[in-house]
């Protein structure tokens, strides 16, 4: 099997491609050529025995699709994405990226498949940000798309996109609307939700983190380990079942800033929590009230799909990912 990962050297695109090296297939079937790409040239990936393909390209570039379908991938997922608050930033370059390149994307596997049939598997990572408020307490697989960003426009469109073009047979696609993914290694993004890792993050090793927004915002996350198993089930599962509903909100865990950080408080104790600092900020707290709180996702739970229990969870995987058990002293 070839694999085409879209956004291989962001953090979650990363974190699949080592699941896909460690298991050595998908669904069933070996995974014996993999290609990463991503605005800067994705790492290649260690202990891969197969063919590997990375690849610096611009999704918003009318030649980068073609190039990437070249090959006839017969997994794609579509990860690639500038984030919430740079999207908001940037009209022009959140619609070139989050909207044309994923335009292309379809429109260069059409290509291919009126040329010769070709019909892979699409897997388009979507977001909860296609919701917008007023929220019923929880938001069912009945509640309806009205973003209140530009990059929930984005994200709802594409779904739109990948429903049609499976519709008319020419790709077997489905979107996954992904929760709020934490904690979140590495270093703070651009996105607007980035406080909801870094408040925990951070003090976890030591150091201080911002909480721009009050104890009692409410949200929706789910671990990047839970994320990447949404997407390789997404991958493996029998799509027909959802008709022409083929966008799905993803599992994941409703909790308070405040719950978070007891949470922190039980795992890493007292000195940790001491390390979050209060700086209102207007402009983020303006953006996360637009956002949902919290879900009833049957139709994913129903399809097999899991995230995590507890935000206890979120945190020892990331102290086991990321950290190898170790706080410190």
């Amino acid at each position: 099997m070839h694999v085409l990962i879209i956004g291989a050297a962001g953090m979650v695109g990363r974190k699949l491609t080592e699941r896909l090296v460690r298991d050595g297939h998908l669904g069933g079937a070996a995974v014996e050529r993999l290609t990463l790409v991503d605005v800067i040239e994705p790492a290649r990936p260690e202990g891969f025995s197969g063919s590997v393909t990375t690849k610096a390209l611009d999704i918003a570039s009318p030649a980068a699709a073609p190039e990437m379908v070249s090959a006839r991938p017969e997994v794609i997922f579509h990860l690639a994405a500038i984030v919430s608050g740079e999207a908001e930033l940037d009209f022009d370059k959140g619609y070139a990226i989050n909207l044309d390149g994923t335009r292309q994307l379809l429109d260069a596997i059409r290509a291919a498949h009126e040329a010769e049939g070709y019909t892979p598997r699409l897997v388009f990572t979507s977001s909860i940000a296609v919701f917008g408020a007023p929220f019923p307490d929880k938001i069912d697989d009945a509640f309806f798309s009205t973003p209140r960003t530009s990059y929930g426009a984005q994200k709802a469109i594409g779904e739109l996109l990948v429903s049609d073009y499976s519709r008319k047979g020419i790709l077997d696609g489905i979107s996954i609307r992904l929760p709020t993914i934490c904690i979140r290694p590495g270093k703070p993004n651009k996105a607007a939700s980035g406080f909801f890792s870094n408040i925990l993050r951070e003090p976890l090793v030591g150091q201080e983190a911002v909480l721009p927004v009050s104890e009692d915002v409410r949200h929706w996350h789910a671990s990047p380990r839970a994320a990447v198993g949404f997407l390789l089930h997404a991958a493996t599962m029998e799509l027909s079942v959802l008709e022409q509903r083929r966008a799905l909100s993803m599992p994941g865990l409703s909790a308070t800033v405040g719950e978070q950080i007891e949470a922190l408080r039980r795992v890493a104790g007292e000195r940790a929590v001491r390390l979050i600092r209060r700086e209102p900020d207007p402009a983020i707290d303006a953006i996360v009230a637009g956002w949902p709180r919290d879900f009833a996702p049957k139709r994913a739970l129903e399809l097999g799909f899991t995230a995590d229990a507890s935000f206890d969870e979120i945190i020892r995987i990331h102290i086991e990912d990321e950290l190898a058990g170790a706080l410190p002293a």
